[in-house]
Protein backbone atom coordinates (compact mmCIF):
# COMPACT_ATOMS: atom_id res chain seq x y z
CA UNK A 1 0.00 0.00 0.00
CA UNK A 2 1.42 3.61 -0.91
CA UNK A 3 0.91 6.05 1.26
CA UNK A 4 -2.21 5.82 4.23
CA UNK A 5 -4.37 8.14 5.17
CA UNK A 6 -7.75 7.86 6.84
CA UNK A 7 -8.92 6.40 3.98
CA UNK A 8 -6.31 3.82 3.60
CA UNK A 9 -6.24 3.32 7.49
CA UNK A 10 -10.11 2.45 7.55
CA UNK A 11 -9.63 -0.53 4.37
CA UNK A 12 -6.40 -1.32 6.58
CA UNK A 13 -8.06 -2.25 9.65
CA UNK A 14 -10.41 -4.77 7.74
CA UNK A 15 -7.92 -6.15 5.10
CA UNK A 16 -5.89 -7.28 7.77
CA UNK A 17 -8.12 -9.52 9.16
CA UNK A 18 -6.90 -11.56 6.07
CA UNK A 19 -3.80 -14.02 5.51
CA UNK A 20 -2.15 -11.46 3.55
CA UNK A 21 1.30 -9.96 4.26
CA UNK A 22 0.84 -5.94 4.36
CA UNK A 23 3.51 -3.50 3.65
CA UNK A 24 2.53 0.09 3.74
CA UNK A 25 5.13 2.97 2.55
CA UNK A 26 4.70 5.75 4.28
CA UNK A 27 6.68 8.26 5.86
CA UNK A 28 4.26 9.72 8.00
CA UNK A 29 1.63 6.73 8.66
CA UNK A 30 1.61 5.71 12.98
CA UNK A 31 -0.60 3.53 15.08
CA UNK A 32 -1.04 1.30 12.26
CA UNK A 33 -2.58 -2.70 13.17
CA UNK A 34 -0.28 -5.20 14.29
CA UNK A 35 0.95 -7.36 11.70
CA UNK A 36 1.62 -4.82 9.37
CA UNK A 37 5.23 -3.77 7.71
CA UNK A 38 5.83 -0.09 7.84
CA UNK A 39 8.05 1.67 5.64
CA UNK A 40 9.61 5.33 5.42
CA UNK A 41 10.41 4.83 1.62
CA UNK A 42 10.45 2.87 -1.62
CA UNK A 43 14.24 2.65 -1.37
CA UNK A 44 13.40 -0.22 1.72
CA UNK A 45 11.34 -2.29 -0.02
CA UNK A 46 14.21 -2.12 -3.64
CA UNK A 47 13.94 -5.60 -5.12
CA UNK A 48 10.81 -6.41 -3.70
CA UNK A 49 7.74 -8.07 -5.86
CA UNK A 50 4.01 -7.85 -4.81
CA UNK A 51 1.23 -9.26 -6.26
CA UNK A 52 -1.05 -6.36 -5.46
CA UNK A 53 -0.08 -2.74 -5.32
CA UNK A 54 -2.55 0.07 -3.65
CA UNK A 55 -2.31 3.50 -4.47
CA UNK A 56 -3.37 5.52 -1.57
CA UNK A 57 -2.13 8.79 -2.23
CA UNK A 58 -3.47 11.75 -2.68
CA UNK A 59 -4.42 12.01 -6.71
CA UNK A 60 -2.25 15.07 -7.62
CA UNK A 61 0.57 13.36 -5.94
CA UNK A 62 0.14 10.03 -7.94
CA UNK A 63 2.17 11.30 -11.40
CA UNK A 64 5.37 12.21 -9.02
CA UNK A 65 4.96 8.61 -6.82
CA UNK A 66 3.69 6.06 -8.70
CA UNK A 67 5.99 5.58 -11.50
CA UNK A 68 8.71 4.45 -9.63
CA UNK A 69 6.46 1.43 -7.76
CA UNK A 70 5.90 -0.40 -11.19
CA UNK A 71 9.31 -2.50 -10.62
CA UNK A 72 7.87 -3.70 -7.54
CA UNK A 73 4.63 -5.38 -9.50
CA UNK A 74 4.99 -8.93 -9.73
CA UNK A 75 4.07 -10.93 -12.86
CA UNK A 76 0.38 -11.49 -13.08
CA UNK A 77 -0.21 -8.85 -9.93
CA UNK A 78 -2.31 -5.68 -10.29
CA UNK A 79 -2.65 -2.37 -9.43
CA UNK A 80 -5.82 -0.88 -6.98
CA UNK A 81 -6.38 2.59 -7.04
CA UNK A 82 -8.38 3.85 -4.44
CA UNK A 83 -7.75 7.51 -5.69
CA UNK A 84 -10.65 9.59 -6.42
CA UNK A 85 -10.04 11.17 -9.85
CA UNK A 86 -7.14 9.72 -11.15
CA UNK A 87 -8.33 7.60 -14.27
CA UNK A 88 -7.16 3.74 -14.50
CA UNK A 89 -6.36 4.28 -18.07
CA UNK A 90 -3.20 6.64 -16.73
CA UNK A 91 -2.30 5.17 -13.65
CA UNK A 92 -1.47 1.62 -16.02
CA UNK A 93 0.21 3.73 -18.96
CA UNK A 94 2.46 5.62 -15.91
CA UNK A 95 3.12 2.38 -14.51
CA UNK A 96 4.10 0.39 -17.81
CA UNK A 97 0.68 -0.93 -19.10
CA UNK A 98 0.04 -2.46 -15.35
CA UNK A 99 -3.39 -4.07 -15.15
CA UNK A 100 -5.43 -1.42 -13.20
CA UNK A 101 -8.52 -1.82 -10.72
CA UNK A 102 -10.41 1.31 -9.30
CA UNK A 103 -12.34 1.42 -6.25
CA UNK A 104 -14.17 4.03 -4.46
CA UNK A 105 -14.64 3.23 -0.78
CA UNK A 106 -16.55 5.06 1.60
CA UNK A 107 -15.05 5.71 5.35
CA UNK A 108 -17.99 3.36 7.20
CA UNK A 109 -15.05 0.85 5.88
CA UNK A 110 -12.92 1.54 9.15
CA UNK A 111 -15.57 -0.35 10.92
CA UNK A 112 -16.84 -3.20 7.97
CA UNK A 113 -19.75 -1.36 6.85
CA UNK A 114 -18.32 0.32 3.70
CA UNK A 115 -20.43 0.64 0.03
CA UNK A 116 -17.46 0.95 -2.22
CA UNK A 117 -17.66 1.03 -5.94
CA UNK A 118 -14.96 -1.80 -8.07
CA UNK A 119 -14.35 -0.97 -12.01
CA UNK A 120 -11.82 -2.76 -14.14
CA UNK A 121 -9.28 -0.49 -15.68
CA UNK A 122 -7.16 -1.20 -18.92
CA UNK A 123 -5.88 -5.61 -18.33
CA UNK A 124 -8.21 -5.67 -15.61
CA UNK A 125 -9.12 -10.18 -16.02
CA UNK A 126 -11.19 -11.97 -13.67
CA UNK A 127 -8.55 -12.88 -11.58
CA UNK A 128 -7.44 -9.21 -10.52
CA UNK A 129 -11.59 -8.13 -10.12
CA UNK A 130 -11.98 -11.17 -7.89
CA UNK A 131 -9.27 -10.67 -5.71
CA UNK A 132 -10.42 -7.02 -5.72
CA UNK A 133 -13.94 -7.61 -5.01
CA UNK A 134 -12.97 -10.51 -2.03
CA UNK A 135 -10.68 -7.80 -0.67
CA UNK A 136 -13.31 -4.83 -0.49
CA UNK A 137 -16.14 -7.02 1.05
CA UNK A 138 -13.68 -7.48 3.98
CA UNK A 139 -14.52 -3.91 4.98
CA UNK A 140 -18.64 -4.22 3.77
CA UNK A 141 -21.05 -3.84 0.22
CA UNK A 142 -19.05 -4.04 -3.09
CA UNK A 143 -21.10 -2.68 -5.86
CA UNK A 144 -19.09 -3.36 -9.12
CA UNK A 145 -19.98 -1.48 -12.34
CA UNK A 146 -18.63 -1.07 -16.01
CA UNK A 147 -17.24 2.34 -16.19
CA UNK A 148 -15.48 5.11 -14.15
CA UNK A 149 -18.38 7.41 -15.29
CA UNK A 150 -20.68 4.98 -13.17
CA UNK A 151 -17.58 4.83 -10.65
CA UNK A 152 -18.27 8.66 -10.26
CA UNK A 153 -21.78 8.19 -9.86
CA UNK A 154 -21.08 5.68 -6.87
CA UNK A 155 -18.69 8.18 -5.50
CA UNK A 156 -21.63 10.92 -5.56
CA UNK A 157 -24.14 8.49 -3.95
CA UNK A 158 -21.88 6.80 -1.45
CA UNK A 159 -18.19 7.82 -1.49
CA UNK A 160 -19.61 10.71 -0.44
CA UNK A 161 -22.42 9.98 1.05
CA UNK A 162 -21.12 9.44 5.09
CA UNK A 163 -20.72 13.74 4.92
CA UNK A 164 -24.50 14.12 3.93
CA UNK A 165 -25.65 11.41 6.24
CA UNK A 166 -23.31 12.88 9.13
CA UNK A 167 -24.65 16.44 8.32
CA UNK A 168 -28.17 15.83 8.40
CA UNK A 169 -27.85 14.13 11.62
CA UNK A 170 -26.03 17.01 12.97
CA UNK A 171 -28.88 19.40 11.99
CA UNK A 172 -31.24 16.85 13.68
CA UNK A 173 -29.47 16.42 16.76
CA UNK A 174 -29.22 20.40 16.55
CA UNK A 175 -33.16 20.96 16.06
CA UNK A 176 -33.61 18.21 19.27
CA UNK A 177 -31.55 20.00 21.19
CA UNK A 178 -33.79 23.81 20.32
CA UNK A 179 -36.60 21.29 22.06
CA UNK A 180 -34.49 21.46 24.95
CA UNK A 181 -32.45 17.99 25.28
CA UNK A 182 -29.04 18.34 25.86
CA UNK A 183 -26.55 17.73 23.46
CA UNK A 184 -25.95 14.26 24.80
CA UNK A 185 -29.66 13.39 25.32
CA UNK A 186 -29.78 14.79 21.23
CA UNK A 187 -27.38 13.11 19.81
CA UNK A 188 -28.41 9.74 21.89
CA UNK A 189 -31.86 10.27 20.34
CA UNK A 190 -31.03 10.69 17.09
CA UNK A 191 -28.17 8.28 16.59
CA UNK A 192 -30.57 5.95 18.03
CA UNK A 193 -33.51 6.39 15.77
CA UNK A 194 -31.79 6.69 12.57
CA UNK A 195 -30.04 3.56 13.41
CA UNK A 196 -33.31 1.65 14.46
CA UNK A 197 -34.72 2.75 11.35
CA UNK A 198 -31.83 1.45 9.06
CA UNK A 199 -31.39 -1.78 10.94
CA UNK A 200 -35.60 -2.27 9.86
CA UNK A 201 -35.18 -1.10 6.75
CA UNK A 202 -32.36 -3.78 6.61
CA UNK A 203 -34.35 -6.47 7.80
CA UNK A 204 -35.10 -9.76 5.31
CA UNK A 205 -38.12 -9.25 3.32
CA UNK A 206 -38.34 -5.37 4.60
CA UNK A 207 -41.22 -3.29 2.61
CA UNK A 208 -40.37 -1.08 0.41
CA UNK A 209 -38.67 2.52 2.29
CA UNK A 210 -41.70 4.15 1.19
CA UNK A 211 -44.09 1.75 2.81
CA UNK A 212 -41.81 1.60 5.60
CA UNK A 213 -42.48 5.36 5.97
CA UNK A 214 -46.24 5.07 5.54
CA UNK A 215 -46.45 2.31 8.58
CA UNK A 216 -45.40 5.21 10.94
CA UNK A 217 -47.17 7.84 9.35
CA UNK A 218 -51.09 8.09 10.63
CA UNK A 219 -53.17 10.42 9.18
CA UNK A 220 -53.36 13.76 10.87
CA UNK A 221 -50.91 12.82 13.21
CA UNK A 222 -47.55 13.84 14.43
CA UNK A 223 -45.67 12.33 12.28
CA UNK A 224 -47.88 13.30 8.89
CA UNK A 225 -47.02 16.91 10.77
CA UNK A 226 -43.30 16.44 10.61
CA UNK A 227 -42.94 15.04 7.27
CA UNK A 228 -45.32 18.04 5.79
CA UNK A 229 -42.89 20.57 7.35
CA UNK A 230 -40.07 18.50 5.96
CA UNK A 231 -40.73 17.62 2.64
CA UNK A 232 -44.23 18.78 1.77
CA UNK A 233 -43.06 20.83 -0.92
CA UNK A 234 -40.64 18.40 -1.90
CA UNK A 235 -37.72 20.96 -1.08
CA UNK A 236 -35.44 17.94 0.85
CA UNK A 237 -35.76 15.65 -2.45
CA UNK A 238 -34.41 18.39 -5.09
CA UNK A 239 -32.18 19.22 -2.72
CA UNK A 240 -30.56 15.64 -2.24
CA UNK A 241 -30.97 15.63 -5.96
CA UNK A 242 -28.76 18.53 -6.73
CA UNK A 243 -26.36 17.06 -3.85
CA UNK A 244 -25.51 14.14 -6.04
CA UNK A 245 -25.48 15.97 -9.29
CA UNK A 246 -22.85 18.61 -7.89
CA UNK A 247 -20.94 15.71 -6.53
CA UNK A 248 -20.42 13.80 -9.53
CA UNK A 249 -20.35 17.08 -11.33
CA UNK A 250 -17.12 17.73 -9.77
CA UNK A 251 -16.16 13.89 -9.42
CA UNK A 252 -15.96 14.80 -13.18
CA UNK A 253 -14.15 17.75 -13.12
CA UNK A 254 -11.43 15.97 -11.52
CA UNK A 255 -10.51 13.05 -14.03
Amino acid sequence: MVGCGKMGSALLSQWVKGDETITVVDPMAAGLPDGVRLVGDRDQIEGESFDCIVAAIKPQMIDDVMADYAANLAPGGYVLSIAAGYSADRLSRLMGDAPVVRTMPNLPAAVGKGVSGLCPGPHAGEVHMAHAEAFMRRAGIVITVESEDRLDRVTAVAGSGPGYVFEIARAYAEAAMAQGFSEDEAREMVLGTIGGAIAMANEPDAPMLEELRNSVTSKGGTTAAGLEALNGDNGLSDRLHATLQAAYDRAVELR
